[in-house]
């Protein structure tokens, strides 16, 4: 697919900062760390990664605004435009040499997301959408959701929370009615993949209560460019402003969320 000019921005500046971050990879074992919180950790490459997608999304768009993971929030010159950044989604896996992680950039406009690219530096996959256009996978294959009917056919995606994260309660309750309905439930440490991954067909859908809106902003249009239902897990919420969000293809969605909403 030709893109438009905001996404081939998009597309340089991911290759640009994974060339940092797969450097680092490759000596995963000398990165050094610090820790946020528990089990949340942010590394040099993280940070190094950030600036170089913040200068190349910033130079080239100097008036739009600005959110990050880690570097926070900036109100641009045009108040409808602002990229929504994340420049390490999955770095648990990065940190321990798992290679499965990627770069997530948004462009929101007036309060939608209108362009997405999610780059896997590791496998050079190259996942990206623009509003109205579809979802894409590197230079010329268009995304589909799978198209699985039944639920015990289904493999879905959920990151099971760590530490003390207060959705673990809830969590245990989601896969306690969800197991048992389906093939599988992965949890491979990245919302933005797990996200591309439905819009592939490799999961037939995915959910998650604790999300933040770098995470998925990116994934979402993806997904949805790709024929995707996506909601919030409560009825009638936004996905993105809540961070409870609930994915998959138009045959398995309501069986899906049908179990997550029981009470």
């Amino acid at each position: 697919m030709q893109g438009t000019a905001n996404l081939n921005v998009m597309m340089k500046a991911a290759r640009k900062a994974a060339r940092s971050l797969v450097k680092d990879f490759r000596e995963v074992e000398n990165l050094q760390v610090s820790m946020k919180g528990a089990g949340d950790f942010v590394s040099r490459a993280d940070l190094a990664a950030e600036n170089i997608l913040k200068e190349e999304l910033l130079g080239a768009r100097p008036t739009y605004g600005w959110l990050a993971e880690e570097g926070g929030e900036i109100d641009g010159q045009d108040p409808t435009r602002r990229w929504i950044v994340d420049p390490l989604d999955g770095t648990t896996n990065f940190l321990h040499g798992m290679p499965h992680w990627a770069i997530s950039i948004a462009l929101e406009h007036k309060g939608q997301i209108v362009s997405a690219v999610v780059y896997d530096a590791a496998k050079d996959e190259m996942f990206f959408a623009e509003r109205g256009a579809g979802a894409w996978l590197n230079d010329s294959n268009r995304l589909r959701v799978s198209g699985r009917r039944s639920m015990v056919e289904g493999v879905f995606a959920h990151a099971i929370p760590f530490a003390a994260e207060k959705t673990l309660p809830a969590t245990i309750k989601d896969l306690a009615r969800v197991m048992p309905q389906c093939a599988g439930v992965r949890g491979l440490g990245s919302a933005a993949l797990d996200l591309c991954y439905v819009a592939a067909g490799r999961f037939d859908g995915m959910w998650q209560r604790e999300l933040k809106l770098w995470d998925v902003a990116a994934g979402y249009l993806i997904a949805k460019e790709a024929g995707a239902l996506v909601e919030g897990i409560r009825e009638g919420e936004d996905p993105l402003e809540s961070g409870r969000m609930v994915a998959a293809n138009g045959e398995l969605f309501n069986p899906l969320v049908k179990l997550l909403r029981e009470v």
